[in-house]
């Protein structure tokens, strides 16, 4: 288990108040103006460094993420935008950032608007995370009154606003393209790249959006430097990551762990073991869309490279514990129906395929050669990664529970 001198999520629970003053109780704004001192190249330097990734899907090492943008400014002014949209299904972290630790969220936002030469940032929060919502905003008004935030932010010279957008529930909007096109006012629905959002973003300037808890971690990383974040890890690994975990398993919830925990050493470790009656058969890796994998294969590191390997995904890293009283076969077909449910329709692949792969999957014996070329057709020719990830789950059980093909599918 990690010491309390590794956690960045220090009231994670809500044991503490989210206000500004329990925030710089816990080290919040202490020294930011030195840190934006050191200068923009110092600080992606720094994240370079430490090798973090992004924490929403992708996996993209943010340090070089952020060296794409534009050297300089000009007449196009640079945006952050914020993902806590958090739409996957099994995760449940950036919900809990919101409600109880919004200061570390803003800072690192300051931060990262600074790194990216933004002055101005805005956080796209999903539609029904009202109360989150809520204190969010009333965090960033402390920050503004308390001068952290807006003209010469935290006294460094760098101007620096922060907006709050509420989506209105849209998976697509998860998606960095939509995002911004449902920023814009206009319906959320991915753009074709290039030209990509560090070229041609929010409002047709350069922009870099993120996952919320990619920019919650910028803080801390910065302060305590890149060794601190790659000294911890496992299995050869580097770094620390947060594992919403859900289902069969008797403490669920979301667990800082370092990176490359197996799925095994997480449920004994940090999950009280399974629930009583219940024993291990597989797990999701990366929520709905990151396939699924059976029990034998639970000794692997959880990471990105790993898991590719075998054709699955870590993405936000939303673990989904199932059980020998599970089908592997009906959680992939619940999934498909949220798939196709929540399929823009812009393109063919992705609103044809989802639906078709529902009603084949529906079937007491499925058509595995059909569903194979059907998940092929999705994932090459679909916009987003919404179609081309949707397939994980039909794929996966094909592969690594073959003996489910065929039997009962809970309607």
């Amino acid at each position: 288990m990690l010491g309390d001198k590794d956690r960045i999520f220090t009231n994670l629970y809500g044991v503490q108040d989210w206000g500004l003053a329990g925030a710089r109780a816990r080290g919040a704004w202490d020294n930011t103006k030195a840190i934006l001192d050191k200068g923009v190249d110092w600080i992606i330097d720094e994240m370079k460094k430490s090798g973090l990734r992004g924490r929403g899907g992708a996996g993209f090492p943010t340090g070089m993420k952020w060296s794409f943008m534009p050297k300089e400014v000009k007449d196009r002014p640079h945006y952050l935008v914020v993902n806590a949209d958090e739409s996957e299904p099994g995760t449940c972290k950036d919900r809990d950032i919101m409600r109880h630790d919004p200061h570390l969220l803003i800072e690192g936002c300051l931060v990262a608007g600074f790194a990216m030469r933004a002055h101005a940032g805005y956080i796209y929060v999903r539609g029904e995370f009202y109360n989150e919502a809520q204190h969010l905003i009333a965090a960033i008004k402390e920050a503004y009154d308390a001068g952290l935030l807006g003209k010469n932010a935290c006294g460094s010279g760098w101007d620096f606003d922060l907006y709050v957008h509420r989506g209105a529930g849209a998976y697509i909007c998860g998606e960095e393209s939509a995002m911004v096109e449902s920023i814009e006012g206009k319906r959320g629905m991915p753009r074709l790249r290039p030209p990509f959002l560090a070229e041609v973003g929010l409002f047709g300037r350069p922009t870099l959006e993120h996952n919320m808890e990619s920019v919650y971690w910028v803080r801390d990383l910065v302060e305590k430097g890149a060794q601190w974040f790659t000294s911890n890890g496992r299995h050869e690994r580097k770094g620390l990551r947060s594992f919403s975990v859900s289902g069969r398993v008797k403490k669920p919830g979301v667990h800082l762990a370092p990176a490359g925990i197996t799925m095994r050493e997480l449920i004994t470790e940090y999950c009280g073991d399974m629930l009583d009656g219940h024993e291990f058969y597989g797990y999701f890796p990366g929520g709905a869309s990151g396939g699924i994998l059976p029990a034998s294969m639970g000794d692997i590191p959880l990471d990105f490279d790993t898991l590719n390997q075998y054709g699955c995904f870590i993405g936000s890293a939303a673990v989904v514990v199932f059980s020998q009283h599970d089908k592997a076969r009906d959680l992939a077909l619940n999934a498909l129906k949220f798939f196709e449910d929540e399929s823009c329709g812009q393109c063919t692949p992705c609103r044809a395929g989802t639906s078709k792969a529902v009603k084949l999957m529906e079937n007491t014996q499925w058509d595995q050669p059909l569903l194979e070329e059907l998940s092929s057709a999705m994932m090459d020719a679909s916009i987003c990664g919404l179609g081309q990830a949707a397939p994980n789950p039909i794929r996966s059980v094909i592969k690594y529970f073959p003996d489910e093909l065929s039997g009962t599918t809970a309607k």
